[in-house]
C-alpha cells in the first residue's frame, strides 16, 4: 500500500482510480506526517475508544486512526472516494458509511454500529476529522446541539474559524459561533498547520482544534433557545448598541421594553452586543422569561 502522506503516491492513487480533487466539496488531503500525529496525538485515542471520522478522502487519517481505536465510523459524502476507500482501509476496523456529516445524527450512527454499547445513552465516542471547510460552521452548529454522547472532538479548521471559537468578549472575532460552541463545549486551539501540509495546498493556514463536550452547561439559563435567539440578534446587527441591535427583533418587544429588560439584567443599554458574555446573554434572557411571566419555553 502506498504511503499516503507522499505527493507523488496521492497522486498516482488518484490518477489510477480516475479521480481529481474537488474544490466544491473543499477536497485537500493531509500529506504531512506531522501533522497527522499531531490530530492523533491531540485526540487522546485508546484501544477501547470508537471514533466518527468525517470526510476521510483517500484514507489517510482513518488508517492512522485505526491502529489506535476499536472502530473507526468514516463518513465520507463523495461516492466516487468510496471505491477508492475500500481499497486503502482493507484490513483495518474500519467501517465506511456514504452519508452527509450535515445531515447524520452521529449518537444514533454509533450506537447502530456498537450494536447500542456506544452512543445513545452508551459509552461516549470521539470525533476527529480533516473538515473540509465550507461546512465548518454549519457542522460545528450540529455537533454541540444536535449530538449528546461525544466526548471528544479534535478538527482541523481554517486558523480564522479557530480563532473565532476562542475568541474573548470585545475582540474582532468574537461571535455568535463563539458562544455557541462555549456552551456546550471547552475549546482549544492545539495548533497551526501550513498550507503545504495538504494535496493540494488550501489558500489558508489551518489549525487543530480540541473540544471536550462539558457535562454541564457554564451558565443557567431558562430558556436555552432564547438565550441564542439574543445571541443571533446582537451579532445580527454588530456594530450597533447592544439596545438599538435588541429593537426590532422578532421577539415583538420594543424599545422602551428593551431598555427596561437590559437595566433589569444589569446591562448598560450602550454597550454593543460583542462586548457581552455568556454570563450577561444569559442574564438578559432570564430577564425576558421574568418580563414575560415564565410565558413561553421558560421554565
Amino acid at each position: 500500500m502506498d504511503r499516503l502522506t507522499d505527493r507523488a503516491a496521492v497522486r498516482a492513487l488518484l490518477v489510477r482510480h480516475g479521480l481529481r480533487p474537488r474544490k466544491r466539496l473543499g477536497q485537500h488531503f493531509m500529506v504531512s506526517e506531522a501533522a497527522l500525529l499531531r490530530l492523533l496525538a491531540a485526540a487522546d485515542l485508546g484501544r477501547d475508544d470508537v471514533v466518527v471520522e468525517i470526510g476521510p478522502g483517500l484514507g489517510t487519517l482513518t488508517g492512522k486512526l485505526a491502529e489506535r481505536v476499536r472502530l473507526v465510523i468514516a463518513l465520507e459524502l463523495d461516492r466516487t472516494f468510496l471505491k477508492v476507500l475500500a481499497e486503502t482501509c482493507t484490513g483495518h476496523r474500519v467501517s465506511v458509511v456514504r452519508g452527509d456529516a450535515l445531515a447524520v445524527n452521529f449518537d444514533d450512527l454509533v450506537h447502530r454500529h456498537t450494536g447500542g454499547e456506544y452512543g445513545r445513552g452508551g459509552k461516549p465516542y470521539k470525533v476527529v476529522a480533516n473538515l473540509p471547510y465550507y461546512i465548518t460552521g454549519p457542522f460545528l452548529g450540529r455537533l454541540v446541539k444536535d449530538n449528546r454522547f461525544w466526548s471528544t472532538a479534535v478538527l482541523t479548521v481554517q486558523l480564522e474559524v479557530a480563532r473565532r471559537l476562542v475568541a474573548r468578549p470585545g475582540t474582532k472575532e468574537y461571535g455568535a459561533l463563539t458562544l455557541l460552541v462555549e456552551y456546550y463545549a471547552e475549546v482549544e486551539l492545539v495548533g497551526r498547520i501550513p498550507p503545504g501540509a495538504f494535496y493540494p495546498a488550501p489558500e489558508v493556514t489551518s489549525a487543530i482544534v480540541r473540544l471536550r463536550r462539558r457535562q454541564r452547561a457554564p451558565v443557567e439559563v431558562r430558556d436555552v433557545e432564547g438565550l441564542f435567539r439574543l445571541i443571533r440578534a446582537a451579532f445580527g446587527r454588530r456594530r450597533k448598541t447592544i439596545l438599538n441591535a435588541l429593537t426590532g427583533a422578532d421577539d415583538g418587544a420594543s424599545r422602551s421594553e428593551w431598555q427596561a429588560l437590559l437595566e433589569r439584567a444589569g446591562i448598560d443599554p450602550v454597550r454593543r452586543g460583542e462586548s457581552l458574555s455568556l454570563a450577561e446573554f444569559a442574564r438578559l434572557a432570564d430577564a425576558m422569561c421574568d418580563g414575560r411571566g415564565g410565558q413561553g419555553s421558560c421554565n
